[in-house]
Parts: C-alpha cells; structure tokens; sequence
C-alpha cells in the first residue's frame, strides 16, 4: 500500500475531501503533525501532502520547524518526488524551489472562481473552470523556475501551478467541507471582523457553493493522483 505522509501545521486544516480521495487511490494516510514531530521518523513516502496554516512562510522565527519543512520540501522537489502543496502547503513549495514567499495586497476570504490558464485547461485544474472556489490568504510569491502557471485570479497570477506530472501546488482550499468551513469560521471571527467580512455571508455561501466545490476538488485531485 503506498504510504501518503500529510504535513499538517493547524489541527483545523486537514485533509478535508481529499482524505477519501487518497483513500480510493490505496493510500494509507499518515499525518505529521510538524510543530512537534521530527519529518526524519517516519520512512520515505510515496506521496507528501503539505496542508494550509495561519502562518506565513517568512516567519520562521516564530516557527523554526518551517525551516526543515523548507529544507524537506527542497530536498524531496530536487529528487522530483511526488508532492502535493495547498495554500501554506504551496507557498512552502515555491519557498522550497527557490521564491520568497511574501505579504500580498489583499487578503481573499470567501469563494472566488480561478482562472485556468492554457496549461491549466489541460491539467487537472479544468475541473475548477466556473466554479467557485474557497480561498483564505493574503500571501503570494513569483512562479519558481521551472514550474508551469496552471490557473489566476483577479488579486493573485499565481493560484496554481506544477512542476512536471510529480508536483502540483494550488493556493485555494478545495479540500474543505462543511465542517470545516463552520469550524475556521469560528476559528477567525477576529480576522474576519477586522476585515469587515460578515461570517453569515460566507456561510451562504458556503451553503449554495460547497458542493459543487468539493466535486470539483475530487474530480481534480483523483485526476492528479492518477497521473502520478
């Protein structure tokens, strides 16, 4: 059974769909949680899964475990290994290629639509052609050498983006159900008040735009992982 190990850094920030996703693939599942597990204890994986968080990649001082996942990361992209990175997931792969990861101008809160671009429409991410997706960042990074631009949006030209068939980083959380959604809701009513975003608002949303979301994401991620 190939093992997929998930870099995890927020308990509320897991796999989400794709846990079900990796699990019709033959995936056996092992999180890492990395504030306080070493990445060096657990045998090489088939595949890696680096997951969101609520801290940026520059604060390294304040989290020094995200100097090793860098390093991991670097390590593991170099041997062209297969990785998947959302959100802070991707921004640790961009850092980890070479890119400084940064504050951005805006943060987007909510469902947006993304925009594929020509390599995208023939990559896994048609899937997300027209449909909304949740996005929770204000951070961004340039595209590292070597990757491929898969998909935009209106605030950020890198929301996607690949290295070969082997790596595959998106800066939206299409893994997140409904729980989730309520439960980081909850978790960022302070943000969300500073920001002057009203948390029923994304409920609607989340409401008539979820599921669509989230067959979208499976439809994508199997897609991927098929191709491995």
């Amino acid at each position: 059974m190939p093992l997929a190990l998930v870099l995890r850094h927020l308990e509320i920030a897991h796999l989400g769909n794709l846990e079900a996703v990796l699990r019709d693939h033959g995936y056996e599942i092992r999180y890492v949680d990395v504030a306080t597990e070493s990445l060096h204890d657990h045998p090489e994986p088939d595949l890696v899964v680096v997951l969101g968080g609520d801290m940026g990649v520059y604060e390294k001082e304040a989290h020094p475990y995200l100097v090793d996942e860098v390093k991991y990361l670097r390590d593991r992209l170099t041997a062209e290994r297969p990785t998947l990175g959302i959100c802070l997931g991707a921004q640790l792969m961009a850092e980890a290629l070479g890119e400084t990861v940064r504050r951005g101008s805006t943060v987007e809160i909510g469902f947006r639509e993304v925009t594929p671009t020509e390599a995208g429409l023939d990559s896994p991410l048609r899937h997300v052609v027209g449909v909304p997706v949740m996005q929770w960042h204000g951070d961004t990074f340039a595209l590292p050498s070597g990757a491929v631009r898969l998909a935009s949006s209106s605030a950020y030209s890198n929301e996607a983006f690949a290295l070969g068939d082997y790596a595959l980083a998106v800066q939206f959380h299409p893994e997140l159900t409904a729980d989730m959604h309520e439960r980081w809701v909850l978790d960022g009513l302070p943000e969300l008040a500073g920001l002057e975003i009203d948390p029923d608002d994304l409920r609607r949303d989340a409401l008539t735009k979820g599921r669509a979301m989230q067959a979208a994401s499976a439809a994508m991620f199997s897609e991927w992982l098929g191709a491995l």
